[in-house]
């Protein structure tokens, strides 16, 4: 039985791959050390660090009202201008930024299911694609996603940090849908997050496959059409709702 959409739209985090334990004080302490090699004058590392985490947190909590992103970049801005720190021409904020994510991504991993779920649906001509809310750089999302090995798989990426808004806003769906230049109905969206990725993508008219790796229950009275407890039920689905119910 072919594939019921012509294209299918994928979160990122805990959808692709998975964070594992990020230590955002770990990075923060390997930028630290990569500045230091570099003769650059640095405050106290942890309170520095509890300064930029606090701002960080203020900017997500923020951005989940307003659904405009937080920035990383930013914030690290903010906290060379806070304590006067003069790279001058010794770095950039790009290599810096490169120090710092190379620290948080890694130890993530791309799940074991999602391989062989993306090849079923290229195998199959299905078009893909990724929307991602996130606040790294888009340089820094683009290169990890070559890291992973995944590039082959999506004809594109749309992160939150480089459009006006984030997922649940219809404007980053919508987005992606002109990228596909189908109607909405031959899409499915397939994520972790009932309200950012179910809700966000069957407000633009999407079917929307909710991945729920824990199995956790529904919540706010979100009905996705399809839940999955990992990537490979993509290969055995229907459009008739009531059977992916039934799988769940």
């Amino acid at each position: 039985m072919p594939f019921p959409y012509k294209a299918v739209l994928f979160d990122w985090a805990y959808t692709l791959v998975d964070l594992v334990n990020e230590d955002g004080f770990f990075a923060f302490q390997e930028l630290f050390r990569f500045l230091e090699g570099k003769g650059i004058a640095l405050p106290d590392a942890t309170e520095a660090f509890q300064f930029t985490d606090s701002i960080f947190k203020e900017t997500i909590r923020t951005s989940r009202v307003t659904h405009q992103e937080a920035h990383f970049e930013t914030v690290l801005k903010c906290l060379l201008l806070r304590y006067q720190i003069d790279v001058g021409e010794k770095t950039s904020l790009e290599e810096m930024l490169r120090v710092y994510y190379a620290a948080i991504h890694s130890c993530r991993k791309v799940y074991p299911d999602v391989l062989p779920a993306l090849k079923y649906l290229l195998d199959g001509g299905v078009r893909m694609g990724i929307i991602s809310n996130t606040t790294n750089p888009g340089f820094i999302k683009h290169s990890e996603r070559r890291k992973t090995g995944l590039d082959k798989y999506f004809e594109f990426s749309i992160y939150s940090t480089e459009v006006p808004f984030r997922k649940p806003h219809p404007s980053i769906f919508r987005l992606a849908q002109s990228r596909l230049g189908m109607p909405p109905e031959d899409i499915l969206f397939v994520g972790d997050h009932l309200q950012n990725d179910v809700k966000g993508s069957q407000d633009v008219g999407m079917c929307a496959a909710w991945l729920n790796r824990d199995g956790g229950p529904l919540s706010n009275g979100i009905c996705p059409e399809y839940i999955l407890g990992d990537l490979t039920g993509l290969t055995g689905l229907t459009k008739t709702k009531s059977q992916a119910l039934d799988r769940a």
